[in-house]
């Protein structure tokens, strides 16, 4: 049958039962006029425009990509895609993709070979690294590359020329979700899986709206919801999401006090002794502190912080604490809020004392908001040590500088890695003089955007963007390097439960446009980086050499590739790792028996003050947990950093809508998802409207200390006081480009300079605000959202109905 999946994003039911088997729903969508029999070949491959990892095959004729189809043979998706896989191929084919390097001359960016562009970003660095050192030197990557090109990037940043200025976009979504499985766990990697959705009777969704996020997933929850015996669903979010809409229990916290809420619950847990005492007794530590840090964290007092009703929260609280398998997500409403670190734990907290972890139906998924952001964290991209290897653990040092046969002093862990933010400092004050920019479109996603575009257009500093398009970051740099894209490359990538997916060349790149690997190796190359031994640093050319190079550094780490090759991923499912001698088919849930990477041995981290961000030294944390069990970490709550006030009586938070993904390099070249979201809107209350005399459809200007922004309105089920706004919309598709005199539309011209302290994740949710009507709506609604079954779903502006182009072939077949 035929869908219009931009107006039905989740397409047709399959219910199925608790215990049963997802059924299988194969999407397909061509270009106008083609069948499948019309199709040259398919390569196989996965999503590159979420973190769910929904495999797929690429569809190609004449040498060009014309279309997708779900894989059923898949784990992750049987066959189903969202409407970001069924569209996005699209801007592959954008007219306007790089194709030949680019070099300033005179203040211009003009074309160049790739020899000249190459030799002139090669020597800039040679010549600082020999007048500054390895510290001027840093890199900027993203959640989207592949992870053979991370592991060769990290080998080059961190083994060669010996930077600890190292990090990925995944620090503005998933460094949170890290963190919290180290603080709690001792090391990064998703507990559960997603066929936890298939066994739980409770599943709690805190701050996640994975309706949008993570389309597919949400899919597999609808379907348990139309099957019998539906599970119960807790959502914590302050909009009334399509998450909300299906939820037993709706908490809408006021932002900022996530931690609160949090703790309420697990009060809540321990007065009515919905504990599993044998379980917590026998694997964790941490409990005594946690009862005591507890004790004032009554409902009461959290339904007057968060302005929530008590009866909600002893809802919640008794459906988490009766469950017999509980599963919970989090993501950015937690991730990007004040105290992210501190209350992701909490979420850990709540499983630990549970002792619902490792079964089928309970697991906790600490959610990723990339398709390769698990990669980013694996192979060393974000800062931390290749293989989950901890920067203070000695040993871990020797062992990452044995397999690379360099010298253990030629890596730099000296302190901890330098995240984002700080390194944004150090360009800003001079001693970051190269930044090496590769998929990820800055001068757009990060907070307080007039900083940022100052920052990143100094004379001084050597800006090189390795990207698809010409984006506003890439505007600013001094070398211009064209990528290959997904389907124009092969390598494998890791989705949130640790599935990894195959993604083979389709198509060439267009024009002279190269995979990111092999201009990495070549800049490894024309650097001259060599091992100990005086051969050369990275030894491998193609993908798979590269594949096979990332095994042996994770041969013996908890994130085990050993058992996994390019063979084995071709045809059928993605695998799980670990994946090894032990676990030769791969690993569906960790931690089954109790064991954590915890131990002070081989744990990746030994945590942080919650409030501090200070690292928490070997022999505090031996002290703590000398048998490596999971840590029950305690929090208080602390208010947030910039409280509304009468001059600025809002909160704003910025967020994500289900069409758009990150700056809309992609996704806005797509039409169909282009035309469902095509500008920005701000959301606000019925009351907040009224109250201000406020319609539909008028244009606010929306400012806080550092900027403003003008969108229409929308009225909405948010929570009164609060306003939101997509952060998606930048300038590379406005006339003339952006003029920061003129009022912008990019949510981070608003958002503020401040991160969490343990995870180093900037707060996108806590900004004090104000909101004033510039005009009316001149008979213009603002965009209505697009409605499945009297829903809505925030940030959707349908197109034309029934439509060839959104059209999606939905195939049914049996169970997989």
């Amino acid at each position: 049958m035929d869908v219009d999946r931009i107006a039905q994003p989740w397409g047709t039911r399959t219910p199925y039962a608790a215990g049963e088997a997802w059924p299988i729903r194969v999407d397909t969508h061509l270009a106008d006029g083609l069948a499948p029999e019309d199709v040259d070949h398919w390569a196989q491959s996965a999503s590159i425009l979420h973190s769910n990892g929904d495999a797929m095959d690429i569809a190609v004729k004449d040498g060009r990509i014309v279309g997708v189809r779900g894989r059923a043979v898949d784990r992750v998706n049987h066959g189903r895609l969202g409407p970001k896989d069924l569209y996005g191929w699209q801007a592959n084919g954008s007219p306007d993709r790089l194709t030949r390097p680019l070099v300033r001359r005179d203040g211009q960016l003009v074309e160049t070979d790739w020899d000249t562009a190459m030799e002139a970003v090669a020597a800039r660095m040679k010549e600082l690294l020999a007048e500054r050192g390895p510290s001027s030197i840093g890199f900027y990557t993203t959640g989207q590359l592949f992870l053979e090109e991370y592991y060769t990037l990290g080998v080059i940043a961190h083994g060669g020329i010996g930077t600890n200025h190292v990090d990925g976009n995944t620090r503005l979504c998933t460094a949170t979700a890290a963190e919290a499985l180290k603080e709690s766990f001792g090391c990064d990697g998703q507990p559960g899986s997603y066929t936890d959705v298939d066994h739980a009777d409770v599943i709690c969704l805190y701050g996640h709206n994975m309706a949008e996020t993570q389309t597919v997933l949400w899919t597999r929850i609808l379907d348990r919801l139309a099957g019998a015996n539906p599970p119960s669903i807790v959502c914590v979010d302050p909009r009334q999401t399509p998450v909300a809409d299906h939820a037993t229990v709706h908490l809408a916290p006021r932002p900022g006090t996530n931690v609160m809420l949090m703790n309420a619950l697990l009060h809540e847990l321990i007065e009515n002794d919905w504990v599993d005492h044998q379980y917590v007794e026998a694997h964790s530590v941490g409990y005594d502190e946690l009862v005591k840090m507890l004790r004032d964290c009554t409902v009461e007092r959290a339904a007057q912080v968060c302005d929530v009703p008590a009866r909600d929260l002893r809802e919640a609280a008794r459906l988490i604490g009766t469950s017999q398998r509980l599963m919970s997500t989090v993501l950015q409403g937690f991730y990007q809020s004040h105290q992210a670190t501190a209350a992701a734990v909490q979420v850990n907290n709540v499983h630990i004392l549970r002792g619902m972890l490792g079964r089928p139906g309970c697991g906790v998924l600490q959610m990723n908001g990339q398709p390769t952001a698990q990669n980013t964290r694996e192979c060393g991209a974000d800062g931390d040590l290749a293989g989950f290897r901890n920067w203070s653990n000695e040993e871990h040092v020797k062992d990452l500088a044995r397999v690379w046969n360099i010298d253990p002093m030629s890596i730099p862990h000296y302190t901890a890695p330098t995240h984002l933010m700080q390194m944004m400092r150090y360009v800003e004050d001079g001693s970051i003089r190269f930044l090496h920019v590769s998929g990820t479109n800055p001068a757009v996603s990060l907070p307080e955007l007039g900083r940022i575009r100052s920052i990143l257009s100094q004379d001084r500093l050597f800006l090189v963007v390795q990207d698809l398009f010409l984006t506003e970051t890439a505007q600013l740099a001094d070398v211009v390097l064209p990528a290959a894209t997904w389907g124009e490359k092969t390598g494998t990538f890791t989705n949130v439960d640790r599935t990894v997916h195959l993604s083979e060349k389709a198509v060439e790149p267009p024009g002279e446009a190269r995979p990111d690997l092999d201009i990495l190796v070549e800049l490894s190359h024309r650097l001259g980086l060599q091992d100990k031994d005086g051969g050369p640093l990275v030894t491998w050319s193609t993908p798979e050499e590269a594949f096979e190079a990332w095994k042996e550094c994770s041969r013996g780490r908890p994130c085990d590739y050993t058992g996994i090759t390019y063979e084995r991923l071709r045809g059928g499912s993605g695998i799980q790792w670990p994946c090894n001698e032990d676990h030769p088919d791969g690993t569906e849930r960790i931690y089954a028996d109790g064991r954590f990477w915890a131990h002070p041995d081989e744990c990746e981290s030994y945590g942080r003050d919650l409030v501090t961000g200070a690292p928490v030294s070997p022999t505090e944390y031996k002290a703590l947990n000398p048998q490596g069990r999971a840590v029950i970490k305690a929090a208080e709550y602390l208010p947030p950093h910039e409280p509304p006030s009468e001059e600025l009586p809002f909160q704003l938070i910025t967020g994500r809508t289900l069409y758009h993904f990150h700056t809309r390099t992609k996704t806005g070249r797509a039409p169909q998802l282009q035309a469902a979201a095509p500008e920005v809107w701000v959301e606000a209350s019925a009351t907040d409207a009224e109250a201000a005399g406020w319609q539909e459809g008028d244009v606010l200007r929306v400012t806080t200390p550092r900027g403003e922004v003008t969108a229409r309105l929308r009225i909405s089920g948010i929570r009164s006081g609060v306003l939101f706004l997509p952060f998606h919309y930048g300038y590379w598709d406005t006339p003339g480009g952006h003029e920061p005199e003129h009022e912008g539309r990019a949510a981070n011209e608003l958002t503020l300079t401040d991160w969490d302290p343990a995870s180093k994740q900037p707060i996108f949710k806590t900004a004090a605000a104000r909101a004033e009507r510039v005009s009316g709506s001149g008979g213009r609604a603002a965009p209505a959202p697009t409605t499945t079954a009297s829903r809505p779903v925030s940030g959707s502006v349908p197109p034309t109905r029934g439509t060839a182009a959104a059209g999606v072939t939905e195939t049914f077949g049996g169970r997989r």
